[in-house]
């Protein structure tokens, strides 16, 4: 199916909302860096914000934008995308971080740009243009993410316990305290890495579709690159305090050494889906993590019930995301 042009200014206006939503990413995701550091008390929130947010921009430095690629071109045929398309992916996945945030439920921004943008492509133009690879790695990264790092946290508290079984905890507590900080940057970077590409992503597939790229291209141009990860960075300065609350105490109460476990569980889980070019929710990642570290404390201090709560969202973000895309592409044909 051909589409119309896009007219410069309609690139500027849709290059800026790309943009804000991923400054939304980072202010909504913010938790998923912070909140174990600020929960244990490692580090205050003003630092722990300012942290994460410069790890994040670090993170341009150490990946290669396979992510960035399987979103601008391996989700759904950039062929048949528009304005129309990229307007209704982005005003849908915004609508669900704003509903999630003033929740306080941890979750993904990527699944509900993901959702998103199937939604306003199958508005368009049905199920053709969906690329089946890339939605089938994505959709199952869905429950592989948070299972690796629940049983990547749980296994590397158990081996931690052990390695310091004949320590007094005063002293566990101070060098974990010192740990965190690595485990907090390695997350951190973990979490820019795979999320702005994401973003860059989008702006790439409608570049393409403007005609400004070429789906032939190995990279989009570097401007693309530095904006998004800048805006994350400083979505992450500003963050999301309310989820901050539920991933570093409600789910369960967290010490140093479990903040490290939980982080570098996360961390690995993200370096792996980032090399793979697999864009994955670095919520469900983290707050996998912290079930399994609970878990290996005592299951009872792990607050099922609000796991429940947080699952389901997880499980109607791709289809609710992608329901408000598809709306929202109907009215961006009728408006412009």
């Amino acid at each position: 199916m051909q589409t119309m042009p896009i007219a410069l200014w309609g690139v500027v206006m849709l290059v800026a909302l790309a943009l804000l939503f991923d400054f939304m990413n980072g202010f909504h995701d913010a938790a998923n860096s912070i909140a174990t550091v600020v929960s244990t008390g490692v580090l205050k929130p003003a630092q722990a914000v300012a942290f994460a947010a410069f790890f994040n921009v670090v993170a341009i430095f150490v990946f290669q934008l396979k992510v960035a690629a399987t979103v601008g071109k391996g989700i759904v045929d950039p062929g048949v995308v528009d304005q129309h398309v990229i307007f209704g992916a982005l005003v849908g996945a915004i609508a669900w971080n704003l509903i999630t945030w003033w929740r306080g439920i941890p979750s993904s921004s990527s699944h509900a740009l993901i959702g998103g943008i199937v939604g306003a492509t199958m508005a368009k133009a049905g199920t053709g243009p969906l690329v089946g690879a890339g939605l089938l790695k994505t959709v199952a990264f869905i429950l592989i993410s948070p299972a690796m790092g629940f049983l990547l946290g749980s296994l590397l508290l158990v081996l931690v316990s052990w390695l310091c079984r004949r320590w007094s905890p005063s002293r566990v507590d101070n060098i974990f305290r010192r740990l965190q900080l690595v485990s907090a940057g390695l997350y951190s970077v973990g979490h820019g890495g795979n999320d702005a590409q994401k973003t860059i992503g989008v702006i790439w597939l409608l570049l393409i579709a403007a005609g400004y790229s070429s789906a032939s291209d190995r990279m989009p141009p570097s401007w693309v690159i530095w904006c998004c990860y800048i805006a994350i960075g400083l979505g992450t300065m500003f963050g999301g305090w309310r989820i901050v609350k539920t991933m570093g105490q409600r789910i369960t109460k967290l010490k140093p050494v479990g903040g490290f476990c939980a982080e570098t569980g996360g961390a690995i889980t993200l370096f792996v889906a980032s090399a793979l070019g697999i864009p994955v929710s670095t919520t469900h990642t983290i707050t996998g993590a912290i079930f399994g570290v609970g878990s290996v404390r005592n299951a009872s201090a792990v607050r099922w019930g609000l796991a429940g709560h947080i699952v389901m969202a997880w499980v109607l973000t791709i289809p609710v995301t992608a329901l408000v895309a598809a709306v929202f592409y109907g009215v961006s044909r009728v408006l412009f």
